[in-house]
């Protein structure tokens, strides 16, 4: 594990902190991030930042320019928005939304 992929996760943890239950658990070569037990996003081993995508927020993520990872169904994160604290919020709420 890269250290890139582990102040990833401290940097996501300290912005996501005002939601409150957000968890993470090393997995697949990187971390796994989780609201109340659930996975909503990942950081991969090069420390690259995605959120879960659905209904609610996928063409969000398109139109900013996100890029799929893989088949599943996670988006990164660009950088403009992992800069602004609030939109990075915005975009994990809307992620927790969405799980089911």
């Amino acid at each position: 594990m890269t250290n890139d992929s582990v102040l990833m996760v401290e940097l996501l943890l300290e912005k996501l902190e005002r939601i409150g239950s957000i968890s993470t658990k090393k997995m697949f070569g990187g971390h796994g991030v989780f609201h109340n037990g659930k996975i909503f996003g990942m950081v991969d081993s090069k420390g690259q930042a995605f959120l879960k995508a659905s209904e609610n927020n996928k063409a969000e993520f398109e139109q900013n320019g996100s890029q799929k990872h893989g088949k599943m169904p996670y988006y990164s994160i660009p950088e403009d928005i992992l800069a602004d604290s609030e939109k990075l919020l915005d975009w994990a709420e809307k992620s927790i939304a969405g799980l089911k």
